[in-house]
């Protein structure tokens, strides 16, 4: 009898001394800011047609195909940074092939992006575009600050 309450009061101690050890403890981070080594500039090129804009008034056709370009150009910015997302779909029937279908989805935030030049060649107004991380990491580390740890601090 004796020997079973040293083996329990043994376990409760031993149990008491792992529980202490837990990795919960009272810590302080100090934190510092990353910056990337290098940042790259993407350019975007954005193209419409003038004489084929909805408009009777050709100085209208110009204003639409230089919007239309302008926006074709950040869809291209759009696609090189976040990607398209791409869904097919083909209909068989009877082993034989039906319809084919490709959809192409592009979705995203540009921000900081320039204007480089916006000009006519022929019946084809271009918008060119760029983009630099530079400016985007600025416009970032403003709103949100990136940290990564620098130092922890047990107690």
């Amino acid at each position: 009898m004796k020997a079973q309450l040293i083996k329990v009061l043994l376990i409760s101690v031993n149990l008491c001394f792992l529980m202490s050890c837990s990795s919960v403890y009272d810590k302080h981070v100090e934190w510092k800011t990353a910056k990337p080594e290098t940042f790259p500039v993407l350019k975007a090129v954005g193209q419409a047609p003038i004489s084929l804009q909805n408009s009777s008034n050709d100085t209208q056709k110009m204003l639409l195909a230089i919007k239309a370009s302008k926006i074709a150009a950040y869809a291209e910015l759009a696609e090189q940074v976040f990607g398209q997302q791409v869904n097919g779909k083909t209909s068989m029937l009877n082993l034989v092939m039906g319809d084919n279908e490709l959809k192409t989805t592009i979705n995203g935030v540009i921000k900081g992006a320039r204007v480089v030049r916006s000009y006519p060649v022929g019946d084809t107004y271009t918008t060119e575009l760029e983009l630099d991380f530079k400016q985007v990491y600025d416009i970032y580390i403003g709103t949100s600050r990136q940290r990564e740890i620098k130092d922890v601090t047990y107690y």
